[in-house]
């Protein structure tokens, strides 16, 4: 009869860790090659998409602030929302210093891409 630390409750203890380990690690492999389809498809779509300009008003401007709890320091994401004049909208994410340019109430020329922001020139 063998004793040893391979038989019994402790080898299947270890197949059961493997098996949790392989999964995680599965998942975790998976997800990164997710973001990264998921990003090359955004950019892609976005590069064969006509570079288009269209005069609009815009409506509203949020920041999107994650992070930052404890040590750990936050980012912010800014986006301006755009109102066609057949009324439709498209919510855009801007960088931070044409967000400061940007005011609600707005008119004038937007130029973009697929969901890349290009520019904004007011009308006065």
């Amino acid at each position: 009869m063998p004793t040893g630390f391979n038989t019994g409750f402790f080898s299947m203890g270890s197949n059961i860790f493997f098996t949790v380990f392989i999964l995680i690690f599965v998942l975790v492999i998976g997800g990164f090659i997710f973001i990264i389809i998921k990003s090359l498809s955004t950019w892609v779509s976005n590069n064969a998409s006509p570079l288009q300009s269209r005069t609009c008003k815009v409506v509203a401007k949020r920041m999107q602030v994650s992070g930052g709890s404890g040590d750990s320091t936050s980012s912010t994401s800014y986006y301006a929302t755009f109102e066609f004049e057949d009324r439709s909208r498209l919510e855009l994410y801007i960088g931070r210093q044409q967000f400061g340019y940007i005011v609600e109430g707005d008119l004038g020329t937007l130029s973009y891409q697929g969901t890349r922001y290009k520019a904004f020139s007011r009308l006065l």
